[in-house]
């Protein structure tokens, strides 16, 4: 396993290939440092002893000790771990960690391979381990580019008018093939080692062409990371670990890239395709069940202790926001917990999430997030918007009336309600906190996906048996459960 400082000596050395505010850029530009340090804390933190069992497993492949984010899961407790892992992990960092879509990706991967192999004779699977192997040794980074642009979106890939809206195979030569087109909203590809691609949607027949999944290093040529970085409002002088989280967002264009066939895992298998985009879906869905639970508990705490300062943090309706918080975190978690009670060993060897379970607590999930800032705002009022700057708080003529008039309690100091209330401000305000609203509803699929995917799912009938049963119009009835003993 390699280090933080390994980790970002390999960033700085890859190739410019970034785009921001329409200048190319190296993997040192100062706008990325806040992403790569949050990322970066799955390789801190794997060192630390109070995190290492957490962190750290044992590869399946050869029992050679690797990070989890580069674990395919083998049972129950893998994925239980996992969910856990990313959950504190979120807290520390004070937001998403990001490192899981590489992870979600391999998982998936190991699945969707071995079936096309089954089926097809080709030799997918044997690629993909000859990838993991290297992706666990050198303890590696990878974006999962799933999503496409998708154009006008009442028409599938080989309907648009222009064909390169979905990422498409345009040229198959003997020692690889050609793809056009571009993926957006890909988290963490600006510091990532490889960038993975995979199908964003159910393919058919006709759409064979776009049903390609491959991976290639994140400088490689042809590939334009066009990316917007955000942040928590720059500080001077009142660090916080907050104030030093990022992340970055690309939009990813592949004009004409070669690609290997040693690093193609699949080309033209739509029916495989189809599954790989259901299978990345439901691990990046499992890992929100972590993920979203962590960052409720820090909207959770920052609202207990915004109302605590303010001397009402025993009022009845502060009960009652806090309680809902807590009810969203940990009904969200418990969803996780039993897709992974409830999951399945597949006959690729991995350990699969119950889709059920999964889709409703990351329903759930987006389906409360703007409640949760609602919440934090009540609660915090309209200081958070209009704190004044941190240097206000410094200049002689003014620190010692800002802090006069911002005091809350008498027993809590000026300093820590001014720290909270701008921990409150960038939660709320920054730039960063805009992006993770929408990405709480939106990212590893809107709520309308989830409803999909538990409509596809779901056992309706057995609940119509039931009801028919209970209104007299069918006299026997034995639930699916004990009939299938």
């Amino acid at each position: 396993m390699r280090s933080f400082d390994e980790y970002c000596m390999k960033m700085y050395s890859m190739k410019p290939n970034i785009y921001i505010d329409g200048r190319c850029v190296g993997r040192d530009d100062k706008r990325l440092a806040p992403g790569i340090k949050t990322l970066g804390a799955t390789y801190r933190l794997a060192e630390e002893p109070s995190w290492k069992n957490l962190i750290i497993t044992k590869s399946h492949l050869d029992g050679v000790e690797i990070n989890r984010f580069c674990h395919v899961n083998q049972s129950m407790d893998d994925l239980l771990m996992k969910q856990k892992m990313i959950r504190l992990l979120c807290r520390v960092v004070g937001g998403c960690i990001q490192r899981c879509m590489g992870c979600d990706a391999i998982n998936a991967l190991s699945i969707a391979t071995y079936y096309a192999d089954m089926e097809y004779g080709t030799d997918y699977h044997k690629r993909f381990i000859d990838f993991l192997r290297v992706f666990q040794r050198e303890d590696l980074t990878a974006a999962c580019a799933q999503t496409d642009v998708k154009g006008h979106r009442r028409l599938r890939p080989h309907q648009q008018a222009d064909p390169d809206l979905y990422v498409r195979v345009v040229e198959k030569r003997s020692d690889g093939i050609v793809v056009r087109g571009a993926k957006n909203c890909i988290t963490m590809a600006a510091y990532s080692d490889m960038i993975i691609v995979i199908p964003t949607r159910r393919m058919t027949d006709e759409d064979r062409d776009w049903s390609v999944a491959f991976y290639l290093p994140a400088d490689w040529k042809g590939i334009k990371l066009v990316t917007r970085a955000t942040g928590m409002r720059p500080r001077r002088h009142f660090k916080a670990p907050i104030a030093e989280m990022g992340a970055a967002d690309s939009f990813i264009i592949f004009d004409d890239v070669f690609v290997p066939w040693d690093n193609v895992f699949l080309c033209g298998e739509s029916n495989y395709a189809t599954l790989l985009a259901w299978l990345f879906a439901l691990y990046h869905r499992h890992s929100y069940t972590g993920c979203k639970p962590g960052f409720t508990d820090i909207m959770m705490g920052a609202s207990a202790l915004v109302a605590d300062y303010n001397g009402v943090g025993d009022a009845s309706h502060v009960r009652s926001k806090l309680a809902e918080m807590a009810s969203t975190a940990e009904l969200v978690y418990a969803a996780g917990v039993a897709s992974a009670v409830y999951g399945r060993k597949t006959d690729a060897g991995t350990y699969a999430p119950n889709e059920v379970y999964v889709n409703v607590g990351r329903r759930h999930a987006g389906l409360h997030i703007y409640e949760e800032y609602d919440m934090l705002a009540d609660l915090a009022g309209g200081l958070a918007a209009t704190l004044p700057y941190e240097g206000d708080f410094l200049n002689p003529e003014l620190a010692e009336l800002l802090n006069k008039y911002i005091k809350r309690r008498p027993e809590v100091s000026s300093e820590d309600v001014h720290r909270c209330f701008r921990m409150v401000s960038d939660l709320l305000c920054s730039a960063l906190s805009g992006v993770f609203a929408v990405a709480g509803v939106h990212g590893g699929g809107s709520p309308v996906m989830e409803e999909i995917a538990i409509w596809r799912s779901y056992d309706f009938e057995e609940r119509m048996k039931l009801a028919k049963y209970l209104a007299g119009v069918e006299k026997d009835y034995l639930p699916k459960e004990l009939a299938a003993q």
